[in-house]
């Protein structure tokens, strides 16, 4: 006997067999319900409170593959048995294939009562087990949900906060004379904002798990641009981005390392009061990889030798280079500076089949 009482529906125009079912369910604590034709068991169906039904292959409106589908155009339905005489094993996979949860052959005897309970009883538990796994997912899809919108919130507050704190150091350059002062706080202020941009777009972004990576840098190299020629420096950048997707955790240093290529470039490239060009290439070379490039047409520098300024650039542009798990390729120095490295890519997601 089932721990709880469920209602069995039997759609079949055979009175006799139906006797003969009601009577074995009934003596096993079921709840029994009969429909002698198709669509008076779908409108009971459609009544609710039927939680398993038995179906017979041959009605006298037609077979009970069409029922199968009529019934599965709603949704949910209750699990349904089938059960046929027919020996043709076609039946059966149709059948299945329709949405049957199990089916019996049609017997003379106990042997089919027998059949036929056990598997109402398994399509009643997997049902059960359905309904669990159903829950589950939501749970799981209504935590995710919950997650995502904390962290959004969290990146949004974290923006707002380094842009206050950059706001505070572009204060506090102004308020000094002191040009090489005046030039470390701008440089922070640019390191800042790097991170800054990162958190902002991922507060937009519907997958905070990676980062457009030639958006992040487009937007980046504009707020670095205004800010060094608001303080003098007049070259001026062209940007020639591939789309590229990289980890998030790998965005922050390509924007440190950018940050840092560009204020050296807008610094040291040039002589004082000349406008050159520097360019920020980014390229798509395959193998998961992608290539990005910094480079001027200025008095030029190979990577060797002392750097100029306090060298501070050059050692966080190496410090993220390692975080990257790459390495910074240096040009020759003849005709400009040229820096390059080698990018890891996000893999780019699949597109799941349509069903």
């Amino acid at each position: 006997m089932p721990n709880r009482v469920y209602t069995v529906l039997q759609i079949d125009d055979d009175a006799a067999l139906a006797r003969l079912v009601e009577k074995a369910l009934t003596r096993r604590g079921y709840v029994y319900e009969h429909a002698g034709d198709a669509q008076a068991g779908l409108d009971r169906i459609a009544a609710g409170g039927i939680d398993v039904v038995v179906l017979d292959h041959f009605l006298d409106s037609g077979t009970g593959l069409g029922v199968l589908a009529t019934l599965y155009e709603q949704s949910p339905a209750p699990p349904v048995v089938y059960v046929t005489g027919s020996q043709e094993p076609t039946v059966a996979v149709e059948a299945l294939k329709a949405g049957a949860a199990d089916y019996v052959l049609k017997t003379v005897g106990e042997e089919f009562i027998v059949l036929l309970v056990s598997a109402i009883e398994q399509a009643i538990e997997k049902a059960r087990l359905q309904r669990l796994k159903d829950v589950a997912e939501q749970e799981v899809r209504a935590a995710r949900d919950r997650a995502e919108i904390l962290l959004a919130e969290v990146n949004h507050r974290v923006a707002n906060s380094l842009a206050l704190v950059a706001a505070l150091v572009r204060m506090q350059s102004s308020a000094i004379s002191d040009p090489a002062a005046k030039d470390a706080l701008t440089e922070t202020q640019a390191r800042i904002s790097a991170i800054a941009g990162l958190h902002r777009r991922l507060y937009t972004s519907d997958d905070v798990r990676s980062v457009s990576l030639d958006s992040y840098l487009a937007t980046l190299v504009e707020e670095l641009d205004t800010s060094m020629r608001a303080s003098g420096h007049p070259s001026r950048v062209r940007l020639e981005l591939d789309p590229v997707i990289v980890p998030t955790d790998k965005a922050v240093s390509v924007g440190m390392i950018v940050t840092e290529l560009l204020t050296n470039a807008y610094k040291y490239a040039y002589p004082p009061d000349v406008s050159g060009e520097v360019r920020v290439v980014m390229r798509r070379a395959g193998n998961g990889v992608a290539t990005l490039i910094v480079e001027d047409d200025g008095v030029g520098w190979d990577g060797t030798g002392v750097a100029k300024g306090t060298g501070l650039g050059t050692r966080i542009v190496s410090a993220m280079a390692t975080q990257l798990g790459t390495s910074i390729a240096y040009g020759d120095g003849r005709s400009g500076t040229r820096t390059m490295l080698e990018l890891p890519m996000a893999e780019e997601p699949r597109s799941q089949p349509t069903p």
